[in-house]
């Protein structure tokens, strides 16, 4: 997909990611890797009033070469596209139940959501780490989503939201979509007896389609 094309994909993206109320506001942020450099959402933005000639523009090192100014957290997503090399696309939303689920959480676990479908396994994978908190913008926190990126293709901010990443854009938004599922199912189901997939059906998952 060309760079014309991505910057359209965004915009589509984002219009029905807040469409389906995992973004409000201004919150949310999206990125694609491109072979010169990165696309961002800019700061500020709305996800649901995208235009794909204000997209920001980065070059290889991060820095704003055109379009409107980028994200406050460009570290957020640079964590993640410099730990996974393979990623071509960052997505972080604000959810409500995967951010609900990043409130009850503790730091450092890594199963908040239990494995509950396979989608979520083939998706999101074995693990699903909870950064600790940090203040939203607080550059201080690419270290410690970088650490958290390393073994896992997403993670969950303490009391903040989801960041999620993919091969490709689709593969990050529907992996997002994914995750904001299982955490509605994990609190639907809380308290109850709910059957798990084992890890053998884990494992079976994974070496299928991870």
């Amino acid at each position: 997909m060309n760079e014309n094309a991505l910057r359209e994909a965004i915009c589509a993206h984002g219009r029905l990611l807040f469409g389906r109320g995992y973004s409000v506001g201004s919150a949310g942020n999206i990125s694609v890797r491109l072979p010169d450099g990165f696309l961002m959402t800019p700061t500020n933005s709305c996800l649901g009033r995208l235009e794909p000639d204000r997209i920001s523009k980065l070059d290889r090192d991060y820095r704003h070469v055109s379009g409107d100014k980028p994200s406050k957290e460009v570290f957020m997503h640079r964590a993640f596209l410099e730990a996974r090399p393979k990623a071509g696309a960052v997505v972080h939303l604000h959810s409500t139940h995967a951010t609900a689920i990043a409130c009850l959480a503790e730091p450092g676990d890594t199963a908040p959501i239990p494995p509950l479908t396979p989608y979520f396994v083939m998706r999101i994978g074995r693990s699903l780490p909870v950064v600790p908190y940090y203040r939203p913008g607080d550059a201080a926190m690419e270290p410690a989503i970088a650490e958290a990126a390393r073994g896992s293709r997403a993670a969950l901010l303490a009391n903040h939201g989801p960041v999620v990443s993919g091969k490709s854009l689709d593969d990050a938004v529907y992996a997002a979509e994914e995750l904001e599922e299982a955490a509605r199912l994990a609190l639907m189901l809380r308290g109850q007896q709910a059957r798990l997939l084992t890890p053998t059906q884990i494992d079976d998952l994974l070496e299928t389609f991870g």
